[in-house]
């Protein structure tokens, strides 16, 4: 999460943006936490409004709802990021609006199916559609020294195999609790 951060230039001091965060789990939720911490103002973006208040808990300034145009509409052509953790087949014409001229998409989230796309939305403002994954080790370890600096962690919750089937379901039902699950392998065999 911070790789795309930095490189779209939201850690450089000084540069205050607008950021949407689309998907509201375990990675949505980090975003939310890393972006508000830099002093962005944050858009958490759902389908629904099942998360709102999950999400202003995290650190957002806004909340966007894809299901509902009217809470849509305030936010069109104003977000100069979003980054998109959404692992599942969506429309990205709704994300792409939101963006200001000149913004950037960034892909997250592993959408194994392809995706369709009306390119109109992309020439007529300058917008961009890109991919990251997580950066180097030296990345990687200013994140984390960033984090432990502002007391900034995941939300997680360990459990063994017997509960891999539950966790399943709920990640399926849409990880109401946005949390990112660990297995413990050791607790696993005991």
């Amino acid at each position: 999460m911070s790789d795309p951060l930095r490189h779209w230039g939201a850690t450089k001091q000084n540069r205050k943006m607008k950021i949407g965060i689309a998907g509201i789990g375990g990675l949505g939720t980090m975003g939310i936490k890393l972006s508000a911490a830099l002093g962005h103002e944050v858009v958490a973006i759902s389908k629904s409004d099942q998360k709102e208040a999950l999400a202003r808990e995290k650190g957002a300034t806004h909340y966007v709802n894809t299901s509902d145009y009217k809470s849509i509409n305030p936010h069109n052509d104003s977000i100069d990021l979003i980054l998109n953790t959404i692992c599942a087949p969506h429309n990205l014409s709704t994300y792409l609006g939101l963006l200001r001229t000149n913004g950037t998409l960034v892909q997250l989230g592993a959408v194994t199916a392809p995706m369709e796309l009306g390119q109109f939305a992309l020439m007529s403002q300058r917008k961009s559609i890109a991919g990251s994954v997580v950066g180097g080790m030296k990345a990687l370890q200013e994140c984390v020294d960033f984090c432990v600096e502002r007391e900034i962690y995941p939300d997680i919750e360990i459990v063994d195999g017997s509960k891999v089937e539950e966790v399943y379901c709920r990640l399926m039902d849409g990880n109401s609790s946005a949390v990112r699950y660990v297995l413990d392998i050791d607790a696993s065999f005991k």
